[in-house]
């Protein structure tokens, strides 16, 4: 039998004690790593909502692991609103993601240059209302993506979790000819002051869907089956099993062996 979601993350949990990680979700980033090579060539990493720090972890291991000799050494920046354990190598920044200061404080510890990758694992504390979960798991990964066009150099790469286990991996940012980036939330911010307005290439509403609720059915759930096997919705044209038995029960395999 399969192992149950919670049997994995108990190993995962207990992976990560033992390899040192401050959470399993390190796991995560070392895993989209190994599919899409996120760390290659990167000097400049920022971990946007990086309480209580695996994946800052993974950063600084990672990232120094394949440094070569002459380069110099990389700098991470590690932001959230709580406070976090130091880690070695890593700069923190006590802050909100939604704040233009919090933007300039990133780039200032990189010397006015701009990020070569952008990483978020951040997610608010869940109610059991899916619908509400989602759609503010949507606003927090749409902060992280403001901020971001604002610290992640042309090229760059942007990965954060969408829902749940879910994540989106952005590579090569390529904004649009004269965007000019904006800390404004078009969710939350129904006025804006002269100069900063919604308009040209940075006028881009994205519609918001909730998919579920408490009534729907839980992907890591495992449901029984009706008692009542119920015929297909549409039976195949010409079964390729149909021959087989036709054969059967004629004998033939019999007559052959």
């Amino acid at each position: 039998m399969g192992k149950s979601s919670k049997d994995k993350r108990d190993i995962y949990y207990r992976l990560a004690k033992e390899q040192g990680w401050r959470a399993r979700s390190a796991f995560k980033l070392l895993q989209i790593d190994e599919e899409f090579n996120i760390f290659e060539g990167v000097q400049r990493a920022v971990d946007l909502c990086a309480a209580p720090g695996s994946w800052s972890q993974v950063l600084s291991k990672k990232l120094n692991e394949i440094r070569p000799e002459d380069a110099p050494l990389p700098k991470i920046v590690a932001v959230d609103l709580q406070a976090m354990a130091p880690l070695e190598g890593v700069i923190q920044i006590q802050g909100d993601i939604t704040k233009v200061s919090t933007a300039e404080q990133i780039v200032s510890h990189f010397e006015g240059e701009l990020a070569d990758l952008v990483v978020c694992d951040g997610a608010p504390d869940v109610t059991g209302l899916h619908d509400m979960d989602e759609y503010i798991q949507a606003q927090l990964l749409l902060s992280a993506l403001n901020i971001t066009t604002n610290i992640l150099k042309p090229g760059g790469t942007f990965v954060a979790k969408i829902f749940r286990e879910a994540f989106i991996v952005c590579q090569n940012y390529t904004p649009p000819k004269d965007y000019k980036p904006t800390m404004i939330d078009p969710l939350l911010d129904l006025s804006y002051s002269s100069g900063n307005e919604l308009l040209g290439p940075n006028r881009v509403i994205v519609p918001f869907i909730a998919c579920g609720d408490l009534n729907g059915f839980d992907s890591d759930m495992t449901y029984p089956l009706e008692k009542k096997s119920l015929d297909p919705l549409q039976p195949p044209i010409s079964a390729p099993y149909r021959t087989a038995i036709n054969l059967k029960q004629n004998n033939f395999y019999n007559k052959i062996s």
